[in-house]
């Protein structure tokens, strides 16, 4: 049997949770103050999930590069898959907070959105939206 350790994100307390698995199954966990931890301990050992954070590349931009997230959790093992499909766009600038970069990426249900503005590269000394 594995025994794992994990520091719970969940709340504040931080808790410590002993997960003992095998074959990929949990029989048992203990050290959390709250049943989100055990929610928080069973998902990170079965199938944990990241929210993705990154840049893709803008033309015209007033810079090179504009952050990206995916607008939920995806699995940990498609991190990677993403970050090459993102390494193939670039896009048009102006470029507003919230705008689709990819829709349902590789069918997580997750969507790719820009999280920071980015207006075109300055004409005469101006940026413009």
């Amino acid at each position: 049997m594995a025994k794992r350790s994990l520091t719970c994100i969940v709340c504040p307390l931080g808790c410590r949770i002993e997960v003992e698995m095998s074959d990929g199954k949990i029989y048992s966990m203990k050290g959390n103050a709250c049943d989100r931890g055990l929610g928080y301990a069973k998902e990170e050992c079965t199938s944990p999930k990241r929210i993705l954070t990154t840049l893709v590349r803008v033309k015209g931009g007033s810079m090179p590069v504009t952050s990206v997230k995916t607008t939920k959790p995806i699995p940990k093992e498609l991190v990677g898959k993403v970050h090459e499909a993102l390494a193939k766009i670039s896009i048009e600038a102006p470029v507003e907070v919230g705008r689709l970069i990819l829709s349902n990426v590789l069918n997580t249900g997750a969507d790719v959105v820009v999280t920071r503005q980015m207006p075109r590269r300055p004409k005469n000394g101006h940026l413009s939206a």
